[in-house]
């Protein structure tokens, strides 16, 4: 999978289609990765001791990778990535301007 942890993706499909977020987590196994605040969904927190009160809060759930695009940090456009082998390191390229992105 050629998107780490930390990246900046938008996302292609789905309820927040066009809108931007930081990767928290990356499941490569299942070829998904979860985004920060973003693809949220409802969780019921119950009440653990007595006289505390549960909760609703929104929980941000993994979306197929498939489903997001990486933003180049340089040229500031969604991108597709190539990698090339550059010294002893593979490194990742953007597609569209050509630089390397760390």
């Amino acid at each position: 999978m050629n998107i780490r942890k930390g990246d900046l993706v938008i996302i292609k499909k789905g309820k927040d289609k066009g809108k931007t977020g930081k990767i928290i987590k990356v499941f490569p196994k299942d070829n998904r990765l979860t985004i920060e605040a973003l693809n949220l969904v409802k969780k019921i927190k119950r009440a653990k001791k007595q006289g505390e009160k549960g909760e609703i809060i929104l929980v941000p759930r993994p979306i197929n990778r498939a489903n997001a695009m990486l933003i180049c940090p340089h040229c500031k456009k969604p991108t597709k990535i190539a990698s090339r082998i550059e010294g002893k390191k593979k490194v990742r390229i953007c597609k569209k301007c050509g630089s390397v992105i760390s």
